[in-house]
């Protein structure tokens, strides 16, 4: 018997060929190491974050922080700045040359700092400016040359930038403020006549910054306070040793003790305050020159790292400054004291005033507050 089978193309069957065995991917074989030429080793790569932003509006980019004056702001030259800065004698006392203010009585002086501090604010602008000139002029002739070009020039920087900040802004943003006053054309009355003497109150312009008289007032007075107080002090630290302030103090404060004020506490706290000066100073600047002296090469450290040495210079001044606290107090148990000031005795060394330099101390003091006087009263 003969069955039909319908013809069926071969080619429109899909053929799926199944493989005899799996496939099986192995890893690539392992090399021999070569001992006669071995391959360095290679480190991970050191990722550097550098911020970027656009320079114009194509949307090209470039490092901003190269354009930046970073090349004396180093850590480097931070420190050498630090060391440099507390090199001078700061509020230490200097016992050569002797001048004339070494012979002049301490409470005379401090009387002098009191009315230096007052003057300044309450006169005029010229006697404020002559003030400043007698005091640069009287750290000239009393310093040492290294010493007053140092303070001086720091001095100066300091008063000239609050000079400038104060007066530029005092008075620069306008009030807003409507006038009240109806115009001339509608009250039908001629104008105000204009000043004959040439007064402004506004000096110049700069911008949307402007320079006026009160800015001038506020300017001077800070800058010129500043200046004044500054350098005064130093002078007087300078030429006066710590006893003697605190001598000087303990007479003014005298009265105070029958009132219950601890005269006695507060001296010795200031006495020990003008010796601590000193060694405060000096920590700072040897720490400062033994981070210098180490040459460390600060373009191969990080940010953190940078900030982690600085943390470390700081840490090593509070350190060795509470090492030094601790070696006076011992040093003070060990000489007899118990915590009563009236109870211990304190030796204070006043050294000799000479009369004639007194006398005229004084005379110039009462010359410098009838001036600032007169000025206040007739001076506009």
């Amino acid at each position: 018997m003969n069955l039909y089978l319908p013809s069926v193309s071969l080619y429109l069957l899909p053929i799926n060929p199944i493989p005899r065995y799996p496939i099986r991917r192995y890893p690539a074989p392992i090399s021999r190491p070569n001992f006669a030429n071995p391959r360095p080793l290679s480190l991970p790569t050191k990722r550097v974050l550098r911020a970027r932003a656009s320079v114009d509006g194509n949307g090209e980019t470039g490092n901003w922080v190269n354009r930046l004056p970073t090349k004396g702001l180093n850590a480097e030259n931070i420190f050498r700045l630090i060391s440099s800065a507390t090199g001078s004698p700061i509020g230490q006392f200097i016992s050569s040359p002797v001048t004339f203010l070494h012979s002049v009585d301490p409470r005379i002086k401090l009387v002098w700092l009191l009315t230096l501090v007052v003057l300044p604010a309450r006169a005029h602008i010229f006697v404020r400016l002559g003030l400043v000139i007698c005091t640069a002029l009287l750290s000239i002739t009393i310093l040492p040359k290294q010493v007053w070009m140092d303070q001086l020039g720091r001095v100066s920087l300091l008063s000239g930038i609050l000079f400038i900040t104060l007066g530029l802004g005092a008075d620069s943003v306008p009030p807003m403020l409507q006038s009240r006053t109806p115009p001339a054309a509608i009250t039908s009355l001629p104008d105000l006549p204009m000043s004959l003497s040439g007064y402004s109150y506004l000096l110049f312009k700069l911008g949307p910054l402007q320079f006026t008289r009160k800015g001038l007032n506020v300017a001077s007075t800070a800058a010129c306070l500043t200046f004044i107080i500054f350098q005064s002090a130093s002078i007087c630290l300078a030429t006066t040793t710590p006893e003697q302030l605190a001598l000087a103090l303990r007479w003014f404060l005298f009265p105070l003790t029958y009132i219950g004020v601890p005269v006695g506490e507060m001296i010795l706290t200031l006495l020990l305050s003008l010796r601590f000066i000193s060694l405060v100073f000096d920590e700072v600047r040897s720490v400062a020159l033994g981070v210098v002296s180490r040459r460390i090469n600060w373009q191969q450290l990080t940010v953190l790292e940078t900030l982690d040495i600085f943390a470390s210079f700081i840490r090593r001044i509070f350190t060795n400054i509470f090492r030094h606290a601790e070696q006076i107090s011992q040093a003070m148990i060990v000489r007899g004291f118990r915590g009563d000031c009236n109870a211990h005795q304190l030796y204070f060394f006043s050294g000799s005033s000479v009369k004639t330099a007194d006398f005229a101390s004084v005379f110039c003091l009462i010359g410098v507050i009838v001036t600032a006087v007169w000025s206040d009263c007739f001076l506009v």
